[in-house]
């Protein structure tokens, strides 16, 4: 990988190594750490050779105090195992059911109701037009939910200082909705824990705008690396740290090695749902408490 420094950082041009023929091939499986060259631990930009930014990638930047609250109040919910990851988990089917059990869980709003949702309207014989729920944390844990904010508003300050054009465009989509993280860019946070997720490519994301990753940490591990396969390099993404990349290039992460039994690899990313924005854009605040108030109401008869 050739780079220069500019302003102190490294800047990297990387080439394909891999045709997307061969990515294709090797989707849903797991990164082979004999193919990654390279593993970028300072901070650092990443360019293809026509000029597009890949990632940009800065140590140490989040709040101490911020990640603490946020792994305090979320960690017990985190460690939740669901089957909701599709591909990124290995799965080969489009059956969720035969999904394996991972710790990843959704935080925030989602465009799609749940089984247990759906079966309860198809009891009480309704039918919910727009397409978009408060996710179980906001509905069961409001008062935690609101200590995961100031992390979040982190995120949010460094991608509008470090991607300020991607930035600009998610930001307007995100203030023409009420259904997202307050005062950010964001509709969603996905969290995964000791999760090695398959190659890769994500879906659901507003496509204008740009992926992030961070990570929290509680005791020591190696490898867990996020990776570019098709350009045969990784990131090491470490507590406070935050890396932005497009998350609509193939990636995936190599296997977390544990030094003991109880740590956890925390991994945090906040982006906005393209179909959360697209089914409420204009819609007023009330409209807003009635959608979720006819949500909840599903559990409550």
């Amino acid at each position: 990988m050739d780079f220069e420094i500019k302003n102190g950082i490294k800047v990297y041009t990387v080439k394909k190594v891999l045709s997307d023929i061969e990515m294709q091939k090797i989707k849903n499986k797991k990164v082979n750490p004999s193919d990654i060259k390279k593993i970028i631990k300072e901070d650092a930009d990443v360019f293809t050779e026509d000029g597009k930014l890949l990632l940009r990638f800065r140590k140490n930047q989040i709040n101490k105090d911020y990640r603490n609250l946020f792994y305090d109040n979320v960690i017990q919910f985190a460690t939740l195992k669901t089957n909701n990851r599709g591909s990124a988990s290995g799965s080969k089917t489009l059956n969720v059911k035969t999904n394996p059990k991972i710790m990843t869980n959704i935080i925030g709003y989602f465009d799609k109701f749940s089984p247990k949702q759906k079966q309860l309207m198809r009891l009480q014989g309704k039918t919910i037009k727009h397409l978009v729920r408060e996710t179980r944390f906001l509905v069961d844990y409001p008062e935690k939910y609101q200590k995961l904010i100031p992390y979040v508003k982190e995120i949010d300050k460094y991608y509008k200082k470090y991607i300020p054009e991607k930035y600009k465009l998610q930001k307007l989509k995100a203030n023409q909705t009420h259904f997202k993280i307050d005062e950010t860019s964001f509709t969603t946070i996905t969290t995964n824990v000791n999760f090695q997720t398959t190659i890769h490519k994500d879906t659901g994301d507003d496509a204008e705008g740009f992926g992030n990753l961070s990570v929290i940490e509680s005791g020591k591990y190696t490898g867990g690396e996020t990776c570019f396969p098709q350009y045969a390099f990784g990131v090491d993404v470490r507590d406070g740290d935050i890396l932005f990349m497009d998350v609509h290039e193939w990636h995936g992460n190599l296997p977390i090695k544990k030094e003991s039994n109880d740590t956890i690899r925390l991994s945090v990313v906040c982006y906005l749902r393209h179909n959360v924005w697209n089914t409420t854009k204009g819609k007023t605040r009330k409209f807003m408490e009635n959608h979720n108030k006819t949500i909840r109401n599903l559990r409550s008869k």
